[in-house]
């Protein structure tokens, strides 16, 4: 019998889907496919849909990944979520990871171990005292309203932007591999364990063993690992012995709690044997005994994974119609929980350019700007994580600079550079442009209304923001008004007359007075043409 087909399409204000279903085949057409839907292909797939791109996500796994992976986002990953109206869902995920804590330190201190120290982060394993930080450094103080966000786990977080991504109409598949790829010049056809997808576009977002990348032939160069690593959620005995945070042994590194049973151990005796089989209940009890040198029982495993520092970066984060994104573009060992906040970082820089491009009004080399702008702050996360590794080895010479690290992290400006590092408020973008807030995140500007800037970027397009009631100004934004939204208002403790803010929330320019140049150029420069020239 003949194979039956039925055309049928999708549609709504912002784009259309042209699906064609068969008996044992389907072959469809899409503006972007993301391989992966984990946290930075799904950041990525909220990014397009926002721009009314249609995009489907493919994710071979069926349910969120349940290994212990990332517990923190750094601040310009809780920006992104705030200025895309998520401030809700993260604060009720620290409040319920709080609740954890506070019951971990409660179990410690009866048994008679220590609190939870009020640590901020660690750098190799020295744990930063948030007390030792000057909290009026300018950069921490522009962050401070936001408060302990980040203390939110990878899992809450991919839940979290999943329900975000199928509200706003995203295609997620969950159980759905990808198989191969061929770039046509105008188009990406995708080969699925499911079928066919064509797509103008291919974003691989599908981990540090990318098999787009591999496909694609980007170069991957980097450093070869020397650790064999354990982070596991375990049922423990014997753990009275084991001190809370941060420690060196003769042997390696361990890390306890703040969760009960939370245990991370690395051993500096090159990458592991085996990464693809399950981590058994006697094998982490080897390891965690060796590093720690406490007889700990592991009687069993909720999750549990290896892990090592193998660092590489791709040289290109583009080829023809095939973008990287996230551990697909950069890999290296997970301490101080860079590498999510990395990929993030890539999907939100990354989303509107691409959205842009399908969409038609992309200036010229608008989408060369994801790599020239991300792949520098790649490469320091890559030097970052190796400078960890380096003070952790268990050499004479190692120790002795991890001496010098630790005395320089216990004084207040040690302490506040590191903790301005790990908390990401140093990323600026070399952008074009004079004025001093060119390239950086945008100030939180609280206005008059009782709104924040934050407050009008949920919708993913760029903010022109007139503080002066400048009618010339708003006549510039003239012809932008499909992905510009203009606002005027007025803000205290600010000099600026007007700012220029990309929808990835980045300043593209501003003026503190009259004799500023306007906003024309740099409107042309991220927006392209306006309607009608």
């Amino acid at each position: 019998m003949p194979t039956l087909y039925l055309l049928k399409t999708f549609s709504d204000s912002t784009f259309s889907l042209d699906v064609l279903i068969g008996e044992d085949d389907m072959t469809e057409h899409v503006d972007v496919v993301v391989a992966g839907g984990g946290p930075v292909g799904l950041m990525l797939a909220v990014e397009l849909r926002l721009a009314g791109v249609a995009v489907t996500v493919l994710e071979r796994r069926t349910d969120i990944d349940p290994t212990i992976k990332a517990g923190s986002l750094n601040s310009p990953t809780i920006q992104a979520l705030y200025r895309r109206g998520m401030l809700p869902e993260l604060e009720a995920a620290r409040d319920e990871n709080m609740r954890q804590f506070a019951a971990f330190a409660a179990q410690r201190s009866g048994g008679g171990g220590p609190a939870i120290p009020r640590f901020a982060g660690h750098f190799g394993g020295v744990m930063l005292d948030r007390d030792t930080i000057d909290q009026d450094d300018p950069v921490l103080v522009e962050q401070a309203h936001l408060g302990t966000l980040g203390l939110v786990s990878q899992q809450q977080f991919e839940s979290m932007l999943e329900r975000r991504a199928r509200d706003l109409g995203v295609d997620v598949r969950r159980g759905v591999t990808l198989t191969g790829f061929h770039d046509t010049g105008d188009g990406v056809t995708v080969d699925t364990d499911s079928g066919t997808v064509t797509a103008g576009w291919l974003v691989g977002c599908d981990g540090g063993r990318s098999l787009v990348r591999k496909q694609a032939g980007f170069d991957f160069p980097g450093t070869a690992p020397e650790i064999t690593a354990y982070q596991a959620m375990a049922t423990l005995r014997g753990t009275e012995a084991l001190e809370v945070g941060w420690h060196v042994t003769d042997t390696g590194v361990y890390a306890y709690g703040p969760h009960p049973g939370r245990i991370l151990v690395a051993e500096f005796d090159g990458a592991p044997r085996d990464r693809t089989e399950p981590v058994t209940p006697a094998e982490l009890q080897a390891a965690v005994r060796r590093v720690t040198g406490v007889d700990v029982g592991v009687d069993a495993i909720t999750s549990a994974t290896r892990f090592t520092d193998n660092a590489r970066q791709a040289t290109e984060y583009r080829k023809g119609r095939v973008l990287l994104a996230g551990d697909a573009a950069h890999v290296h060992s997970p301490f101080g929980g860079q590498g999510l906040n990395l990929g993030v970082g890539d999907a939100v820089n990354l989303g509107w350019k691409l959205a842009a491009t399908v969409r038609g009004w992309a200036p010229d080399g608008l989408l060369d700007t994801y790599t020239a702008e991300r792949h520098p702050v790649g490469e320091w996360v890559l030097d970052w994580t190796r400078a960890q590794i380096a003070i952790m080895r268990p050499d004479p010479h190692a120790r002795a600079i991890r001496a010098v690290v630790a005395d320089l992290a216990s004084r207040g400006d040690g302490a506040t550079y590191l903790a301005t590092r790990i908390s990401g408020v140093w990323q600026r973008y070399d952008l074009p442009g004079e004025h001093p807030l060119v390239g950086r995140s945008a100030p939180d500007l609280a206005f008059a209304d009782g709104s924040r800037l934050a407050d009008h970027l949920h919708d993913g397009r760029a903010l022109l923001v007139d503080l002066r009631d400048d009618a010339g100004l708003r006549r510039s934004a003239d012809g932008y008004a499909d992905r510009l939204t203009v606002l005027t208002a007025t803000a205290d403790d600010t000099d600026l007359r007007a700012l220029l803010v990309r929808p990835d929330g980045y300043v593209a320019w501003a003026a503190t007075d009259a004799a500023d140049t306007g906003p024309d150029k740099y409107l042309g420069l991220w927006l392209g043409a306006p309607v009608g020239d």
